[in-house]
């Protein structure tokens, strides 16, 4: 064997020894898709406190079965009609004070005469309306003559509006300032359509007051 050959196994055989040495001694290669090493840990995120609900107790149910239903009332509802008829009746002409309306008499013109004539004639006849008519008609003519205002008062009591014939009582003891008999007249009627209210204090002091006069 040559000498060239024997120097180049040598050179072989001290290479191979050498790398046979480093193999135990490198470490591994790295892995592409794998986790590396140097990556840092996960944060972890801290959970929140716990907060405790308070428990609610709870009870079964009564057995509906042991309810007694309560009866009802056995009274009809109560209605318009049986307030009206509960209200204490209104009193009867006997248990009024007497009450006796004076012919007012006082110069008219033509025209108004001619109404109130007219007007006497249906009240004799019954017919209140149009003889209500008659006077409101004499009044737009002449709007403060009292014995007008007397008339239709009267007018309005024979039609049982006593609130009414109060008021065109007091309007006609207003108009009038030297006939103090139509003023005690008027009072009269005043007091008589309160009692016919059941305003019997009322129709006291309206007395009292046409006395004064």
């Amino acid at each position: 064997m040559s000498l060239k050959r024997i120097v180049i196994i040598c050179t072989l055989s001290s290479f191979l020894a050498g790398c046979a040495g480093l193999y135990g001694s490198q470490p591994p290669a790295p892995v592409y898709g794998g986790q590396s090493k140097s990556q840092k840990p996960p944060v972890s995120v801290p959970k929140k406190p716990t907060v405790h609900k308070p428990v609610v107790k709870t009870q079964p149910l009564k057995d509906f079965s042991l309810i007694k239903p309560e009866p009802l009332s056995s009274s009809d509802p109560v209605t318009l009609e049986d307030m009206e008829s509960s209200a204490p009746p209104p009193p009867s002409p006997s248990e009024l004070t007497p009450f006796y309306p004076i012919e007012a008499t006082v110069r008219l013109s033509p025209v108004v005469s001619a109404l109130v004539s007219a007007a006497n004639q249906n009240t004799h006849a019954g017919d209140l309306d149009s003889a209500a008519t008659s006077i409101e008609r004499a009044i737009r003519i002449e709007p403060r003559n009292a014995t007008l205002f007397y008339k239709l008062a009267l007018l309005r009591l024979k039609q049982s509006k006593p609130r009414l014939a109060e008021d065109l009582a007091k309007k006609s003891a207003s108009l009038t300032a030297t006939d103090n008999t139509l003023k005690k007249h008027c009072w009269l009627l005043i007091a008589h359509a309160r009692e016919i209210q059941q305003d019997f204090s009322g129709a006291r002091a309206a007395r009292a007051k046409a006395n004064s006069f």
